[in-house]
């Protein structure tokens, strides 16, 4: 009997029950509340569920998932935490990566093409990612390197968050992340009050002309050059910008269609459950609950808000300029989170003018984002990564 007592007695002391603390409650319910909102909500599902579970498990006690690697020299043998394991491809910034070629497999850049000032847009849509960075040092403290991975998140790009983070503030990255896929998954509810607040009624109506058609030449010859400039100009940028081409290449090639296959379907959902479980492991109760995270909360939807703002303001600019060619409401749309925030343009637009299509016009400085979003975390990167 007094044998039972005593294993019984080590399996009780040896199980998570024994060693939950307030904390690591708070931390589950947290986990529980974000499967429900990928699940019941919807919101950016395919990156949000395993987010949540992957800060589920980190947060269950004694599991021994992320212990970093213990090797015998004399038999050549170890062990390693299966978390661990899988939390190498964000530190070396290998998830990241491969989703960015995906993107680039999935996304047509002829709008872009076709309209080149969409660049302008695209480019000044990241104002946030800088107002958000001189915030976070000026008033809050933050290092310049956590400043700048925060501020990354205006750019509304979760690859691009999650590898700045990994590479400036690896101690932010859950809270980045989630602030970044949250707000992606938000846009329809926080673009559409700033685009009405930022432009006129007059201006939302305004059609614009059809885009003149990209030929296939150009295509190709695009995502070549912009890799061998925007690589050569910001070296940094290599790992985003070269994956992002690559899989725009395959697309438009015409003669790998198995791999641009590949790259948007298969490979990208393939690589998302790792890097989404990856985010979660970090969000253990140490790291995540600071008033550091709630800080973060605030300058990633300051710098979203922001990034919108920059791109409607230009969009105003050009309506003028043109003498009213424009619909400034693609300006909102220079965020990277494709297609979604062309998607909200194209919506608002067209509760303005039933008659109204600007959705692949606003695809223009929204694929210009995703491309300005890469080139500022690369200058960041090149900047503060030391």
């Amino acid at each position: 009997m007094s044998f039972l007592i005593e294993v019984l007695g080590r399996i009780a002391a040896g199980s998570g029950f024994a060693h939950l603390d307030i904390k690591t409650v708070i931390m589950l319910f947290i986990a529980c509340l974000l499967l429900y909102l990928g699940i019941g909500k919807k919101f950016e599902p395919l990156l949000l569920v395993p987010i949540a579970f992957g800060m589920l498990l980190a947060n269950l006690p004694e599991t021994g998932l992320f212990a970093a690697p213990v090797i015998d020299e004399a038999t050549h043998t170890g062990s390693v935490g299966f978390m661990w394991a899988l939390y190498q491809g964000v530190q070396y910034a290998i998830y990241p990566s491969i989703i960015f070629m995906g993107i680039g497999a999935m996304t047509d850049f002829g709008p872009l093409l076709a309209n080149p000032i969409s660049l302008l847009l695209g480019a000044a849509a990241q104002l946030g990612i800088f107002t958000a960075f001189l915030l976070a040092v000026l008033f809050l403290g933050f290092t310049p390197s956590q400043a700048a991975a925060i501020g990354v998140i205006g750019g509304a790009d979760g690859p691009t968050a999650i590898l700045t983070a990994s590479k400036l503030a690896v101690d932010l990255l859950p809270a980045i992340a989630i602030a970044a896929y949250s707000y992606m998954a938000l846009i329809p509810l926080i673009q559409p009050p700033i685009m009405k607040l930022l432009t006129t009624k007059e201006a939302r109506k305004v059609r614009m002309s059809q885009l003149r058609v990209v030929s296939k030449t150009e295509k190709i010859i695009f995502p070549i050059a912009v890799t061998l400039f925007v690589v050569l100009l910001i070296p940094d940028t290599a790992p985003l910008i070269g994956m992002l081409m690559l899989g725009n290449l395959f697309r438009e090639c015409g003669v790998t269609d198995r791999l641009s296959d590949t790259a948007q379907n298969a490979l990208i959902n393939i690589v998302t459950i790792p890097l989404g479980l990856s985010v979660g492991f970090k969000a253990t109760a140490s790291s995540f609950l600071t008033f550091q995270t709630l800080s973060i909360v605030f300058l990633g939807l300051a710098a979203f808000m922001l990034s919108t703002a920059g791109g409607l303001l230009l969009g105003d600019v050009l309506y003028i300029v043109t003498g009213g060619k424009i619909n400034p409401l693609i300006g909102s749309a220079g965020v990277s989170a494709v297609p979604m925030a062309a998607r909200v343009s194209q919506t608002v637009g067209q509760k303005e003018n039933p008659s109204n299509f600007l959705l692949m016009h606003a695809m223009g400085p929204n694929v210009a984002g995703v491309i300005g979003s890469a080139v500022a975390a690369g200058f960041m990167i090149k900047v503060f990564g030391g």
